[in-house]
């Protein structure tokens, strides 16, 4: 046990939650989520993980029905996640701009927010490429929240 999951525990992860993906939707799954690269799934990146097979699996499935994983809290708070999201994201094109940010603020009137926000946004941002990605906001998310491994409260 080291406190993360590597790619071989990741395809029994997924195969005890029935879903079905290829070895390939498995490898860009962890991969995508591996944020820090170091081969391994840490708690938080798992978080991030679950929330993109809840929302990826619903896509592909093409019905109405959600993917359900057995645990109602942790499904209403990836739909927060996504309704968060979208509402940053004015153009609805996949991701957050600085001014999207902005343009948030404003429309919820507490002008004083303005710099909250930005350094919100730079924390989003975490490759600083000027824009958020739906993982980078998940992820960032998780850290404002107090989703921590073990390994971050030691240091």
């Amino acid at each position: 046990m080291n406190g993360a999951i590597d790619h071989e525990e990741l395809k029994k992860c997924v195969q005890q939650l029935q879903v079905s993906f290829t070895e390939e939707e498995i490898t860009d799954l962890f991969n995508a989520c591996d944020i820090n690269q170091d081969m391994g799934i840490k708690f938080n990146e798992f978080i991030v993980l679950l929330c993109l097979v809840y929302l990826l699996k619903d896509n592909a499935n093409g019905h109405e029905s959600k993917l359900r994983i057995g645990m109602p809290n942790l499904e209403a708070t990836f739909e927060t996640f996504v309704d968060a999201f979208v509402f940053l994201d004015k153009n609805r094109d996949g991701f957050v701009s600085n001014n999207e940010m902005v343009h948030a603020i404003n429309e919820s009137g507490d002008r004083s927010a303005g710099k909250i926000a930005m350094k919100r946004f730079e924390e989003m941002d975490w490759d600083q490429n000027g824009s958020v990605s739906f993982k980078e906001f998940h992820f960032a998310f998780t850290n404002w929240v107090g989703i921590d491994d073990e390994e971050d409260e030691e240091e």
